[in-house]
């Protein structure tokens, strides 16, 4: 395995055109998609489900109930649709994909879907060129923007936010660093980012953005990197 190296501006170590690479060369399969962790993945989506009940609880959309069906929703760096498959398409009417690796955008268009939402608009774009055309109420971000420069992130986060419905939400699901020093961590394996609570609490405020609910994913294997959600409104 290649090092994984906590330095000083990570992020200017983030090559996409290596990123894609990578992702290109991993099969269009959940094992791919979780990096030899398939067995996680009913823990993940369980938990993805039970932060957004909690969050609609909390913060509902005008005129709706927290059990309405959401209208419009993306997923980001969205891979094969597994997130779509088996928990946005439980609670969106439309799911939109957002995904650059052609290959998995194209296993998104087959996939099944678990819930009565459909598949809206695929976009074979990476999120630094995304500008989305559409009004959503919820646009989902997992584990994919470790890709993103900081500067890069920002902006992406922005045109996300200009994209809401109003009192829609943003929500961020990524690994948090666990240096010693509380760095960023760079791996050079898919040329990714892992970053600390901290770096994104200040690029989510960069962007303009405040944080209405976070908290950690549960139940996964220690070895991995704790995982954080954050849902995100505009300030």
């Amino acid at each position: 395995m290649a090092p994984v190296i906590p330095v000083s501006q990570t992020d200017s170590q983030i090559d996409q055109t290596d990123a894609l690479t990578y992702w290109t060369s991993i099969p269009a399969t959940v094992n791919g998609m979780l990096g030899g962790y398939p067995h996680i993945s009913r823990i993940d989506l369980r938990g993805s489900l039970n932060f957004l009940e909690k969050l609609r609880q909390l913060h509902p959309l005008p005129g709706q109930t927290s059990t309405t069906p959401l209208g419009r929703g993306a997923d980001c760096g969205a891979g094969i649709g597994r997130v779509t498959a088996g928990f946005l398409s439980k609670i969106c009417d439309v799911v939109d994909i957002v995904e650059p690796v052609g290959k998995f955008a194209q296993e998104a268009r087959g996939t099944k879907l678990l819930g009565g939402g459909k598949i809206g608009e695929v976009y074979v774009v990476g999120l630094q060129d995304w500008s989305p055309t559409r009004e959503y109420d919820l646009i989902w971000n997992q584990w994919c923007l470790g890709h993103l420069p900081d500067e890069e992130l920002v902006g992406y986060l922005g045109r996300c936010k200009r994209a809401l419905r109003v009192g829609g939400w943003i929500v961020v699901k990524e690994n948090m660093s666990t240096d010693f020093e509380e760095e960023d961590i760079f791996d050079e394996v898919d040329s990714n980012v892992t970053r600390t609570d901290e770096k994104f609490r200040k690029l989510i405020e960069e962007a303009g953005l405040k944080i209405v609910k976070t908290e950690l994913q549960t139940g996964f294997p220690k070895e991995l990197f704790p995982v954080r959600f954050y849902a995100l409104q505009p300030n």
